[in-house]
């Protein structure tokens, strides 16, 4: 069984404690053993000592020593009170052939004795071998032994006997709170690492628990960690990349819709075979052939064996190989009676085959593309670049006429200037001279001239030339933006320095972001290369743009002016903001001529960016998230002389 991530961490730590515990209670174990040990050889040579200064006195004062020790009431004392010590089973006086002079058990006496092994060697050696001695499995008795001299001559040794069995007992009472302790640790340990599992982990449930409503399909997933940790951090990043998943989803679902709804306006028939020849997609102009009931079948069921589109399907597939295109002189009716009918209604009419073999990552066949174009539709092609060169004829002629049509607003406006002024002129004229003398204030009857109130009609027709001229103005602005955008100025191409250009252009920016509260950033490397362009132009592309930021963050924000090198020889220019965004709805139309969401816009500056920078062969791209701001991206050639 598998365990989780809590049940690992409750392990983990159990393990740890329980691992402390066994090292110390193995020390514990090893300390304790050491000590009995010390202790039951410290009582044995105490025991010794004590039958050895009442042997001694009995020798010395007896003429047959060993009769006498056997015989002494005050050792036999001794040596029967020894038995009682603790771990201690015998004490004995044997002489140098290892017969028992005197014991504790009198039966023994005379007998010889076995020899036993010391008990201070133990005592110093390593505490496995201690131990191992203690915890054998029959036991044993080692020895304490002292021995006695009479003269020059050892005449007797002093033995004491103590068991392991006992020392074990002993040892074994020692151990049982050490045990009682560790159990105790444990346990402890066990509630201490669920405690912490369920405080730790409770981020993870929940990120655990947002990854799986976001890979459910859930837009603007967002988690509540408290902030302050890493969890927290986590949370902050977990919440972003949910706005930009959601976000990217909108836009590519916008996307996937423009391109359904771009083949689906194809003139081309348009299909998709999988690659075991099964029909996947269908188009509007495929579906009279290969119609949406035929999504799954194969092409050799829904198609007769000599029809093109089969003929050229099944050697794409065969082959593994694009083939194409192939000119066929009319395509047959399919089974159900349907055909695809020419857009000159010619039944002859010439149509182009082609096959594109889609291959994925590995190199394998993942599909097939068919395409059928109707070549009836050059025809009109040729049609459609002839109307646009008659529209573009067009556009130079409007141009024109928007510049004859200045030329009299002008003249309106200054002839509506000379009616206001004789309007007004002829008011006063019409006042008597008494109404226009000034009322005196002071005590010399000095003061400011009062003019007198025009009459109703005087003021009606001043409002109306008014209302005139406002009306003329806004025509002029647009018949001015017109004329920039129909005919803009001619390249000055040269190399030019983004990083100066964009310096430059700080402090033209500034007091529009001042007013707004936005703080400025450029960011542009000293090694830019400079870019191909007319410098007046770019200088009004970026100028243009980031007026716009600033204008689009009427709470305060960052304007950041990033330049840095990209791919295909081309060097970009950001222009960010932190502002409201842009809608969704909204992006496909802001390069529009006269599309603008401001009150007092004029649809004209993105427009104008749009082209110069297309006159530049370039690109401009945007992102936007609304509430959180946008950035335009605009691409430009860099320089030969780079």
């Amino acid at each position: 069984m598998r365990l989780g991530i809590k049940g690992k961490q409750i392990a983990g730590v159990t393990a740890i404690v329980g691992l402390a515990v066994v090292v110390l209670s193995a020390l514990n174990v090893a300390r304790l053993a050491r000590v009995v040990l010390s202790e039951s050889d410290s009582r044995g040579q105490l025991l010794a000592n004590a039958v050895f200064h009442r042997a001694r006195e009995v020798v010395l004062s007896a003429d047959d020593p060993s009769t006498a020790l056997r015989a002494d009431p005050g050792l036999r004392a001794i040596l029967e009170a020894s038995i009682y010590g603790e771990s201690v089973t015998d004490a004995a006086i044997v002489d140098p052939a290892g017969l028992v002079i005197a014991a504790s058990d009198p039966t023994r006496e005379g007998s010889t004795q076995p020899r036993r092994a010391d008990l201070g060697s133990l005592v110093d050696r390593d505490s496995f071998e201690q131990l191992r001695v203690i915890y054998s499995r029959d036991g044993q008795t080692l020895e304490v032994s002292q021995p006695m001299v009479l003269g020059d001559q050892a005449f007797a040794s002093i033995t004491i006997g103590v068991s392991t069995l006992l020392m074990r007992q002993e040892l074994n009472a020692s151990l049982r709170p050490a045990l009682v302790t560790a159990a105790a640790a444990l346990v402890v340990a066990v509630f201490v690492a669920a405690l912490l599992a369920q405080l730790l982990l409770r981020p993870i449930h929940v990120i655990r628990s947002g990854l799986t409503r976001l890979g459910q399909g859930e837009f603007g997933v967002t988690l509540d960690l408290p902030p302050g940790d890493e969890f927290g951090e986590l949370g902050s990043f977990f919440n972003s990349v949910s706005q930009q998943l959601s976000d990217d989803r909108t836009r590519l679902a916008g996307q996937k819709a423009n391109l359904q709804s771009a083949v689906e306006h194809l003139e081309d028939a348009v299909a998709l075979f999988s690659p075991s020849g099964d029909l996947l997609f269908t188009n509007p102009a495929m579906q009279p052939t290969l119609p949406l009931t035929g999504i799954g079948k194969g092409v050799a069921t829904l198609l007769a064996i000599d029809h093109p589109y089969r003929r050229i399907v099944e050697e794409t597939l065969a082959g593994q190989q694009s083939r194409g295109p192939v000119q066929v002189a009319s395509l047959p009716q399919t089974g159900d009676g349907q055909g695809v009918v020419p857009a000159d209604n010619s039944a002859d009419a010439a149509h182009l085959l082609m096959t594109h073999a889609v291959t994925g990552k590995t190199g394998d066949l993942v599909g097939v593309m068919l395409v059928s174009r109707n070549v009836a539709y050059l025809s009109r092609m040729q049609s459609t670049l002839a109307y646009s060169q008659k529209l573009m004829a067009l556009g130079r002629l409007t141009a024109g006429i928007a510049h004859e049509v200045k030329n009299p607003l002008n003249a309106m406006m200054i002839h509506l200037e000379l009616l206001r002024t004789k309007i007004s002129s002829g008011a006063m004229a019409s006042v008597p001279a008494s109404q226009a003398v000034a009322v005196g204030s002071g005590s010399l009857g000095l003061g400011a001239a009062t003019p007198p109130p025009l009459p109703p009609l005087v003021k009606g027709a001043l409002d109306h030339v008014q209302v005139i001229e406002n009306e003329i103005r806004r025509l002029d602005e647009v018949v001015q933006g017109f004329l920039k955008f129909a005919r803009p100025e001619d390249l000055r191409l040269q190399p030019v320095r983004i990083g100066l250009l964009l310096n430059d252009l700080v402090p033209v920016i500034t007091p529009e972001a001042n007013k707004h509260g936005v703080r400025i950033l450029l960011e542009c490397p000293p090694n830019l290369p400079p870019v191909n362009g007319d410098e007046s132009m770019l200088r009004q592309v970026f100028l243009n743009l980031a007026i716009n930021g600033c204008q689009a963050m009427p709470q305060g924000g960052t304007l950041r002016l990033v330049g840095a090198v990209t791919s295909g020889n081309r060097v970009e220019v950001k222009v960010e903001d932190t502002g409201t965004g842009i809608k969704p709805e909204h992006l496909g139309k802001i390069f529009d001529l006269y599309f603008t969401t401001k009150d007092h816009g004029t649809g004209i500056g993105l427009s104008m960016v749009y082209r110069i920078v297309q006159l530049h062969d370039g690109d401009v791209e945007v992102q936007s998230t609304p509430g959180r701001g946008t950035t335009f991206r605009v691409l430009l050639p860099r320089s030969n002389n780079s």
